[in-house]
């Protein structure tokens, strides 16, 4: 661990920050654009959900093109487009406009989670690569929890605090741009192009002169989505989508309307949603950084089954029993925020050490890419089963969809901890 892995990481958390952050605020923003636009349950299921909608395009694309032409030019551009499209919301005159904008900004974060995450794990020691790659995805948690504090101060400058809701991202944007400027490209991606002594020298730049990777062995490889598809890596390519895909899409659903369901769940004093919204967010928080602490300590699968399970739990016990005293209702969110803290850690741990490091971006955005049509679909359709099947089946879909990941992480989730890339990802097994 050099001071640069240290700067490398807080740059590299801008982007799930900035998803936390985007994906909490804009909940805030439709409680005041809800009644000013006259909304219907599809307009705000759309505008909840559209940043996610475009982070499918995002992580598809984004993580093709790292592949493709590295990491260092994407690591800021993408944030550039976030700046852009913030202030973009700020003039937004109908639904319509603000609809593109947040589709826009989708795009940019997705794009950002294959470009920072490789970028990450292939600069990051062997030992403590997991719990990296696990401070990145507490930031997100971080940027929610922000979101709700940060939008209810800005909620009583009055009927149109919305706008300066939805155009405050720009000011965390703005600061890793400059940030990220001059980060060296990732030595592993110009290894990987058979450009071994410019790799060396991007080694050299970002941790002194002497500095060497034993591994950095991998043949030339060319990035594309066929190889994703073969041996060994359709079977990864498949375990990832699922369980990325189930453990996410409940996430973004109680985030996107925690004030709705807490409200269902007869939490309706004045603030007590909001509140309990900003507190679910603590929670989870607090269990993405115990999850970090334990990430190069424990295995890779048990950290993902066991507190997995514990969260399916939760959710079907939500749902089964919705009239529960207000106090076990509080007790089932505790523990599903604290557990579900080591599945979302997993969600960028396992993509990047899976897949070499000529697919490693493009792997990760698949999972991206796969994971938000599930949590879109989540945040869309939340609204309209609330209101009109109710909270307990609601919660009860929420908790066999997370159950699914659960069967599929039992059946398909390798062992990687302690191993270096190279061996981690099969690419010499190849």
């Amino acid at each position: 661990m050099t001071a640069f892995h240290r700067r490398l990481t807080v740059y590299s958390a801008g982007g799930p920050f900035l998803d936390g952050y985007v994906l909490g605020i804009v909940g805030i923003a439709l409680t005041q654009l809800t009644p000013a636009w006259h909304l219907s349950g599809v307009w705000q299921g759309l505008l909840a959900a559209a940043a996610l909608i475009g982070m499918f395009a995002g992580g598809l694309v984004g993580g093709y093109v790292t592949d493709r032409i590295g990491r260092q030019v994407m690591y800021t551009l993408d944030l550039i487009l976030i700046v852009v499209c913030s202030v973009a919301q700020f003039f937004a005159g109908g639904p319509v406009w603000l609809l593109i904008a947040r589709l826009l900004t989708g795009v940019a974060i997705g794009a950002d989670y294959p470009i920072a995450t490789a970028l990450q794990a292939e600069f990051a020691p062997r030992a403590k690569r997991g719990s990296l790659l696990g401070w990145l995805t507490a930031m997100w948690a971080v940027g929610n929890v922000a979101a709700y504090f940060i939008g209810d101060a800005i909620a009583q400058l009055g009927p149109d605090s919305w706008r300066w809701m939805l155009l405050s991202p720009a000011v965390p944007a703005l600061i890793l741009v400059m940030a990220r400027w001059g980060t060296p490209e990732s030595p592993r991606w110009l290894a990987s192009r058979g450009r071994t002594d410019e790799a060396r020298s991007a080694l050299e730049k970002a941790l002194g002169p002497g500095a060497d990777l034993p591994d950095l062995t991998e043949e030339p490889g060319h990035a594309g989505l066929r190889a994703l598809t073969g041996k060994p890596y359709l079977r990864r390519t498949i375990f990832i989508a699922v369980f990325w895909t189930c453990s996410i899409w409940p996430i973004y659903a109680i985030y996107a309307f925690g004030p709705a369901m807490l409200e269902a769940f007869r939490l309706n004093s004045p603030g007590q949603s909001t509140v309990g919204s900003a507190m679910i967010g603590v929670l989870f928080l607090t269990g993405c950084v115990v999850a970090t602490l334990f990430a190069n300590r424990i295995g890779r699968r048990p950290l993902l089954i066991v507190p997995f399970t514990i969260a399916t739990i939760a959710l079907l016990a939500l749902g089964i029993w919705p009239d529960a005293p207000t106090v076990m209702i509080a007790l089932m969110f505790t523990t599903y925020a604290i557990a579900i803290g080591s599945p979302t850690i997993m969600q960028w741990i396992y993509p990047n050490e899976l897949f070499p490091t000529a697919i490693r971006a493009t792997a990760v955005g698949i999972g991206t890419a796969v994971s938000r049509i599930g949590a879109a679909l989540g945040t869309f359709l939340t609204p309209l089963l609330l209101n009109h099947a109710g909270i307990g089946p609601t919660m009860l879909i929420a908790g066999i969809i997370s159950a699914v990941g659960v069967v599929a992480s039992v059946l398909m989730a390798p062992e990687t901890r302690g191993r270096d890339l190279h061996h981690a990802s099969g690419a010499g097994d190849v």
